[in-house]
């Protein structure tokens, strides 16, 4: 076995063949001619060595020599002597044979064969003209227009035929038929390819032998891998690999040829004198030299395209060629594995690893899963292996999902075939993968976890052809290796998402729920707390995977549904698992009814059952217990986990459509009456008592907390819990004796009882009465509510605000869209001092700064995340009855001006009530912004005094807020042309507002608001600048100041709306002669018209300045020095994507005019077009801005109507802004 003589990566990717060496001075044509005939020499190097060579003798190497010309030759164009070419014909020689072949193969309305086998027919009558319509179809199939005629053929080189096409190529486009989209192309590449394949099949026992045809289509396609046009590179390379594959499935049917060739002769040769056949043995030693003369022409021509073709573009620059290589390369191995797989030839392999783009690690993993798949492939893998194990197993890893499920596929063929190479730290590695949340990606990590722990102790074991049944013990083994492994991994806390791992490998075990209830009813069973509570979630997991069939919450899948097989095997598992646990489910709540976190999984089994089946089977005696058992759990505990899984276990069976209805609401009434009784009794003694012992408080919270989780979801109307509620609720606001712990589950029940009151009188035209008595009891407990804002317990406090927020949006105008206009009499309108009540407290609970979080895994860290996720709720409630209009909208600036201070936390609450809020009023959103910054500023003004304002920190900060409400604004810049106007002028009568008293030279309190107004400044447009600056003048002018001492707050604030602020308006502008006659005409329309107001400012035209042009398609109006730095990123990025500088035996070494596209190429158009395009645009937009300065002399503009999307051609006036560049999110 040959060794790894580099095991370092390529250092770069190259988009040209290499160049250099004694052959660098040469010309590309000769240069290709020499790479040709030097083919078998050059492969002996030490770095790239082929395993052919060492086969052919030098002999041979001069008989192949002698039979055909030099492949890349010019001479080997010519025909043979006596052959049709050389005949002449009827066909002009300057005119091009027709080419229906790549029309053929496009629309493939033929099969292959019969479309080969024409051509071979047509080939046989006249060479020249069947071999020029094979290369125009190659040409064809490049997307470019120019043919190759018999002259051209006749007297130029390839490399020159390639350079003369190169100059004919269309650049208009980008796209050529193996990326151009639509139907038509769609299946292109897979006709292309399998036209090869049927060319090489059709042809092995014919012309593949013949130095002619082969030789030189082998040499075009090796000149076109090296050009420089893409479409010539991609073609070729596709062309030339699937080639060489086609070469590598007849190699390989020549050596099984010549090894029955050998047992033949051999087999003759053991004969005795008298039985043997001379013929025959002469026959078969012919036969012997003709299949190895073949099997030496297909060698070469292998060797050739691997050298010429697969060790330039394995490191192309496009990731299409690059994956084409690797696919190829990976196929040769797996057929061909005698010769291929070597280690000179898996390195490439191992290098491309490291490869930057998804596609190309993909094929990869693909083609080194082909070989560790067969274990008698794997003893020849060791040392590649052994090289490159490291970076297999960090692919577990990648960032791209399908790349690591290859990866972690990989990794398992080498733990079935390769015993020992993985390491137990290698293993580690994929463990914690079993949790992540792309479903494909753990599912094979469960597969490989399985491989790996379960299948050594307890797989299926196949004994004479068939499965052995698996046996109790190894069931139980099964279920211990799985608590052991989640267990003592600690990795995740949700068995859930291990279940669902394990689910595609392991299903039927998981399945196996007779073992696992049988171990969790064991009396003598050695499971810890822990272990229980983990076998029952498994348990629980399995059971919903099985009957819902699909992934726990939070894992993604790409399948949108089952299919009808999937779909009746759910059907299935659902009946069996329902007969099985029926009987055994009031057996596990009996034992484990104790222990709440035991219980409440064990209730939610219910809601996966068959119901129906208590019914069909009879099994209405096991419902009896289930029952019971489900009311001995609910007056045992309090938890609100436990009581919730208790109510949803008896709402799934009380339902009116199953036989046993009346005993399940039998035993409902019971447990409610027992319920309410307790709560009479206690409530009476609590009312009479003046002294509260701690256990009656207790009790009587927990029969709260057990009738409000049956009331959220079972109508208890009938019992009428509102009133002993309500009453124990007004002496908690009256006296504020009543505990903490009774007053929450008594504001949820006067809750739910309000909510079901509405519903009773939603169903249809209820009376007047009964509506005038659900808004008194509204209107009472919004009241009570109201009241505990100003509890001195925060939980009472929050849980009042969660009530009062929801109730509010319930009962808002809202309620009566979709015909129910008989409940407007019970909507319900805040006042303003509920109004403000509710905006205090979200000011003293939510916009608080929180401590700093440690690691994430300490108690107190998980407290700060639940409290964050509190305060985030009560946030929501309060956006929510903004945008609904429960509330003044004026009220969303106590939200807006925490957006920057809390982005961390409510960023995305606050963004998307900003965003909603413009939707609705964009002139009223624009105000309320102003407002927020106006609040903040007179806070601070108030709290530190006008002196050193603008240096503190609190003040930087409100500029950075005032930065991002301005990038709130988003592209639109026309559209939002008035607001920003509008927010200007407001802005400075407000720095303006507190004049100093009369002889003072002291500015005006409110003067450094004008820095935060500047942040707004990139919005404007430049003659809006201009107007603003004349604007603030006049202002300023009723404002006595310090001669020669001009504010700092003014001069910022004209210096943000100078022209010469944004360095790419105070540079020159290239118009076009039609922009620069439409700007003259407009101002000699313009003319006298002018008011003297426009004259005293800077009297600059209407017309926004025209964007220079730069070297790329996009024109753009940046600083020079943001362009510098423009032009700086895309020389990063071509110096990414092409590598390091060539070494000097990598240069490019086409002579020919370079090709390449253009980014903008790719779109279907070219630069032209592309500039074209925005000069119509710009010049359009000007039209729009000249009728608008015409139409109308003052500063401001009308209004557009209110949209929350822009135009198209408002979406274009965007490229006029330098400052829409570089965006960041709001």
């Amino acid at each position: 076995m040959s060794t790894l003589r580099s095991s370092a990566s390529p250092s770069s990717v190259t988009s040209s063949p290499p160049k250099g060496g004694p052959s660098a001075a040469l010309p590309a044509d000769e240069r290709v001619r020499e790479q040709a005939s030097q083919a078998y020499s050059d492969s002996l190097s030490s770095d790239e060595s082929s395993d052919f060579e060492a086969n052919l003798s030098h002999n041979v190497k001069r008989k192949r020599a002698a039979k055909r010309p030099l492949r890349t030759s010019p001479v080997a164009k010519h025909p043979k002597k006596g052959s049709r070419m050389a005949r002449g014909h009827h066909q002009k020689e300057s005119e091009p044979p027709s080419n229906d072949l790549f029309g053929a193969v496009k629309a493939a309305k033929s099969d292959m064969q019969s479309l080969v086998d024409e051509w071979l027919d047509s080939y046989k009558q006249d060479q020249d003209t069947g071999f020029l319509e094979l290369i125009n179809f190659f040409i064809r199939s490049c997307g470019c227009k120019g043919i190759v005629t018999l002259e051209m053929f006749k007297k130029m080189s390839n490399s020159e035929i390639i350079r003369h096409l190169t100059e004919q190529f269309n650049e208009d486009s980008g796209d050529y038929p193996l990326t151009t989209p639509g139907p038509s192309w769609k299946k292109f590449q897979g006709n292309f390819c399998e036209f090869v394949r049927t060319l090489v099949y059709q042809c092995q026992y014919s012309l593949l032998y013949d130095g002619f045809p082969m030789d030189n289509l082998i040499s075009l396609l090796t000149g076109l891998s090296d050009s420089q046009v893409r479409a010539f590179r991609h073609t070729s390379t596709l062309a030339a690999m699937t080639l060489m594959t086609s070469l590598v499935k007849v190699a390989l049917q020549l050596s099984l040829h010549k090894d029955n060739n050998q047992r033949q002769y051999e087999a003759e040769r053991s004969k005795g004198p008298g039985q043997r056949a001379p013929e025959r043995l002469e026959s078969l030693l012919e036969k012997r030299k003709e299949l190895q003369e073949h099997q030496e022409d297909i060698e070469g021509m292998m060797n050739a395209l691997f050298r010429g073709v697969f060790v330039h573009r394995y490191r192309d620059v496009l990731p299409e060629i690059r994956a084409i290589c690797i696919e190829e390369i990976g196929s040769w191995m797996q057929s061909y594995s005698t010769s291929f797989l070597t280690d000179s030839y898996l390195k490439y392999i191992g290098w491309t690893l490291h490869d930057k783009h998804r596609e190309v690690r993909l094929k990869c993993l693909k083609a080194l899963k082909g070989l560790y798949s067969n274990r008698d492939l794997t003893a020849r893998l060791e040392l590649f292996t052994s090289r490159f194990k490291d970076r297999m197993v960090s692919m577990v890893m990648d960032k791209e999902y399908d790349v690591a499920v290859e990866a972690v596929r990989l990794l398992t063929l080498l733990l079935q075939n390769m015993e020992g190479v993985l390491t137990d730290t290698d293993c580690e590695s994929v463990y914690p993968v079993v949790y992540a949340s792309n479903r494909a990606l753990a599912s094979a990590a469960g597969e490989f976890l399985y491989w790996k722990f379960f299948f050594p102790e307890c797989g299926t074991r196949v004994v004479s052809g068939r499965e052995r049944h698996r046996s109790p013990g190894s069931q139980r083994t099964f279920f211990q290796l799985l608590l052991s492994f989640f267990v003592e991994s600690e990795l995740h806390n949700h068995a859930a998402y291990l279940v669902d791992s394990l689910w595609d490998c392991a299903g039927s075990q998981l399945k196996d729920w007779e073992s696992l209830t049988s171990l969790l009813l064991e009396k003598d069973q050695n499971l810890g707390d822990i272990q229980e509570s983990t076998l029952i979630e498994i348990l629980v997991s399995s059971v919903r995977q099985a009957s819902e069939a699909h992934p726990p919450i939070g894992r993604v899948t790409g399948r949108k549904g089952l299919t009808a097989k999937e779909r009746k095997i759910q059907a299935e598992d659902k009946v069996k698992l329902t007969e099985h646990l029926i009987p055994l489910l009031p057996q596990l709540l009996a034992k484990f009814s104790a222990d709440a976190e035991k219980a409440a999984p064990l209730l939610q089994l219910l809601s996966y059952f068959d119901l129906s089946i208590y019914c069909t089977r009879r099994l209405e005696k096991h419902l009896e217990l289930l029952l019971q058992q489900l009311q001995e759990v609910v007056v045992k505990h309090t938890e609100p986990a436990v009581l919730e899984a208790g109510a949803r276990a008896l709402c799934q069976l009380y339902k009116p459509e199953f036989t046993f209805f009346s005993r399940v609401d039998f035993a409902r009434s019971q447990l409610v009456d027992l319920l309410t009784d307790r709560f009479q009794q206690e409530l009476e003694e609590l009312l009479q008592s003046s002294f509260l012992d701690e256990d009656e408080v207790y009790s009587l919270a927990a029969t709260l907390k057990r009738l409000s989780a049956f009331y959220n979801a079972h109508d208890l109307t009938r019992w009428e819990l509102y009133e002993p509620c309500y009453r124990l609720l007004r002496k908690a606001v009256d006296t504020g004796e009543v505990p903490c712990q009774v007053v929450l589950p008594a504001l949820t029940l006067v809750y739910f009882s309000i909510l079901w009151t509405l519903n009773h009188v939603s169903g249809s035209d209820a009376p007047e009465k009964q509506l005038l008595s659900l808004k008194e009891r509204l209107v009472g407990f919004c009241e009570l509510c109201q009241s505990c804002l100003s509890d001195v317990d925060p939980e009472i406090q929050e849980q009042a605000f969660i009530l009062l927020s929801d109730l509010l949006l319930i009962f808002s105008p809202h309620m009566t869209v979709g015909g129910y206009d008989f409940l407007r009499p019970l909507v319900f309108f805040p006042d303003a001092t509920l109004q403000s009540e509710l905006a205090s407290f979200l000011m003293d609970h939510v916009f608080i700064q929180p401590g700093d979080l440690g690691c994430g895994d300490s108690q107190e860290d998980h407290l700060q995340i639940e409290r964050l996720h509190q305060r985030r709720r009560l946030l929501a409630g309060f956006c929510k009855l903004l945008l609904f209009g429960v509330l003044e909208m004026d009220a969303a600036s106590d939200v807006f001006k925490h957006y920057n201070k809390f982005y961390n936390d409510y960023g995305d609450i606050i963004k998307e009530t900003l965003t909603r809020a413009r939707q609705i009023d964009r002139s009223h959103c624009c105000r309320i912004l102003l407002l927020s910054l106006k609040q903040l500023y007179t806070e601070l003004l108030q709290e530190q005094g006008p002196q050193g304002l603008s240096e503190l920190p609190a003040f930087i900060e409100m500029r950075d807020l005032a930065r991002r409400f301005a990038l709130s604004f988003g592209p639109q810049q026309l559209q939002n042309r008035d607001l920003v106007v509008m927010l200007h002028k407001e802005g400075i009568k407000f720095s303006l507002s507190e004049l100093p008293p009369a002889g003072s030279s002291s500015q005006p309190a409110n003067l450094a608001f004008l820095e935060l107004l500047s942040e707004f400044s990139p919005r404007l447009f430049h003659q809006d600048k201009q107007l603003l600056l004349s604007y603030l003048e006049k202002c300023l002018q009723s404002v006595p100041q310090a001669a020669g001492n001009p504010w700092a707050p003014v001069t910022t604030y004209c210096h943000s709306l100078s022209p010469l602020e944004n360095t790419a308006e105070a540079r020159p502008q290239i118009y076009s002669r039609s922009k620069k006659r439409r700007a003259e005409g407009l101002s000699r329309l313009k003319g006298e018209d002018t008011s003297s107001s426009q004259d005293e400012s800077l009297q600059l035209s209407s017309l926004p300045p025209t964007p220079p042009l730069t070297s790329t398609a996009v024109k753009s109006r940046l600083p020079l020095r943001a362009l510098e730095e423009v032009e700086e990123e895309e020389s990063s990025e071509l110096e990414l994507a092409q590598g390091p500088p060539f070494s000097e035996s990598q240069r490019p070494r086409c002579t020919g005019p370079q090709h390449f596209h253009s980014p903008l190429s790719s779109s279907g158009a070219g630069l032209d077009n592309q500039l074209t395009r925005l000069r119509l645009m710009e010049e359009e937009e000007d039209d729009v801005l000249a009728i608008q300065d015409n139409s109308s002399e003052e500063w401001q503009v009308t209004d557009k109507q209110p949209s929350s999307y822009s135009s198209p051609g408002e979406h274009r006036l965007d490229l006029l802004d330098s400052t829409e560049l570089n965006i960041e999110d709001f």
